[in-house]
């Protein structure tokens, strides 16, 4: 008698894109979470860039206040400059050393909103 093999779908590229950016949102979450509890309110915070790329390692540099302002909309995300993945997102604005990027309506969207640790 022949084995039945259920095989999970693959996941689209925008969802695994998504996916590696909603962890990297989680790691600057929770160095976030440690600069307060150790109160260091007027340092800047020294974090990971947001990109899809699971295998990057850059750095990036914001304030606090800058910090609240990108996590302030579930659909943007921080990525080193020029490390935005142009048919899955587009840069709204361009900072010192990062820029914002907003993730394209469909799939992109609902994962960065499904995948949002403040909501």
């Amino acid at each position: 008698m022949p084995r039945t093999v259920r095989v999970r779908p693959m996941s689209s590229r925008e969802e695994r894109i998504g996916l590696n950016e909603a962890v990297f949102r989680e790691v600057n979450e929770r160095i976030e979470a440690l600069a307060q509890t150790f109160e260091l309110k007027g340092e800047p915070l020294d974090l990971v860039c947001e990109c899809g790329d699971a295998a990057c390692v850059q750095r990036i540099t914001m304030s606090r206040e800058e910090y609240e302002q990108l996590r302030s909309n579930a659909h943007h995300f921080a990525v080193y400059t020029g490390h935005e993945i142009p048919d899955v997102e587009e840069v709204v604005k361009r900072m010192k050393g990062y820029d914002v990027v907003s993730k394209n309506e469909g799939v992109p969207e609902h994962v960065a909103e499904e995948t949002n640790p403040r909501s």
